[in-house]
């Protein structure tokens, strides 16, 4: 009978490091070349825009009439304008106003669009017959014709851009929670809490919300171009932010004025507005290949 040796040391597999769903997530969004340029423009994009008084050289509503219409230089690093105010430092606070109005319209828009979804997906038939005629309203005017109309009746201002920005994005993320919902409702967690007696407002924040705001936080991220262009074009046709008040659409409109005698407003006006909007677009495509499985295998 043969003896089993137990100086012989047994070879003990290493642990196995526990799944992380939010770990792999995140190495997949870092694998992303894409994204990553993305998230650096929209880091760089808040930055600018949050520490505007910091980045500024001069003050962006300081007239050096001298000096007007020159081209970049050691003193103005993107020329001025026709008033002689620094561009580059105008450029810097029409961020701000770019990034007030995408944070406050798509935030309001989103949560306004996740109730009302969730609300037409979940409540009864007549109710989500009335909120679908009342988002194919909405959606049939575009955006320009319902700003001319609201300008015609209440004046341009930034309020005004605000609150046509919300109204025109709730559809888009009503549609979306509405959907999500209903491929919800039925599902057997949601049953078993309905034959429970949970009432409603318990099973839409506790349950359905939590798998619904992912892919509209998806959206946001690739609707806040969007925003930031609507409000530079409304600017920039005189129906939104009004001068002196720096803003992107108002640098364009006054660069194109100029144009022949000096283009660097131009310039500066647009190239801010092209990077925002590549930005947030491939740090939108990237988040949605991160949360999207099936989108992922498909590419």
């Amino acid at each position: 009978m043969s003896e089993t040796r137990s100086d012989i040391p047994l070879e003990v597999p290493p642990p196995e490091r526990p799944y992380s769903v939010g770990r792999e997530k995140l190495w997949l969004f870092l694998r992303n070349p894409m994204g990553m340029f993305g998230l650096i423009l929209v880091v760089i994009f808040f930055a600018s825009a949050i520490f505007a008084p910091v980045f500024a050289t001069h003050d962006p509503l300081t007239m050096d009439i001298p000096a007007r219409m020159s081209g970049p230089s050691a003193d103005h690093w993107a020329g001025t304008d026709q008033l002689g105010r620094d561009t580059y430092s105008r450029v810097l606070y029409g961020g701000r106003v770019a990034l007030k109005v995408a944070a406050i319209g798509v935030s309001v828009a989103l949560i306004a669009g996740l109730i009302l979804g969730m609300l037409a997906g979940f409540g009864p038939r007549w109710l989500d017959n009335l909120l679908l005629l009342l988002f194919d309203t909405i959606r049939s005017f575009p955006t320009i014709v319902l700003a001319l109309a609201a300008v015609a009746l209440l004046g341009p201002s930034m309020e005004l851009v605000l609150t046509i920005v919300i109204v025109t994005t709730i559809p888009g993320y009503a549609r979306l929670a509405r959907t999500s919902t209903l491929a919800l409702k039925n599902t057997e967690f949601i049953l078993a809490e309905r034959s429970l007696g949970a009432s409603m407002p318990r099973i839409l924040f506790k349950h359905i919300m939590p798998n619904v705001i992912g892919p509209l936080l998806i959206l946001a991220a690739m609707d806040v171009p969007v925003v930031v262009t609507i409000e530079a074009g409304l600017s920039f046709l005189g129906l939104g932010v009004q001068p002196p008040t720096a803003s992107w659409g108002t640098i364009l409109n006054e660069g194109y004025l100029i144009i022949r005698d000096s283009p660097w407003m131009v310039v500066a006006g647009g190239v801010p507005l092209v990077l925002t909007t590549l930005g947030f677009t491939f740090l939108g495509e990237a988040l949605r290949d991160v949360f999207d499985p099936k989108l992922r295998q498909g590419r």
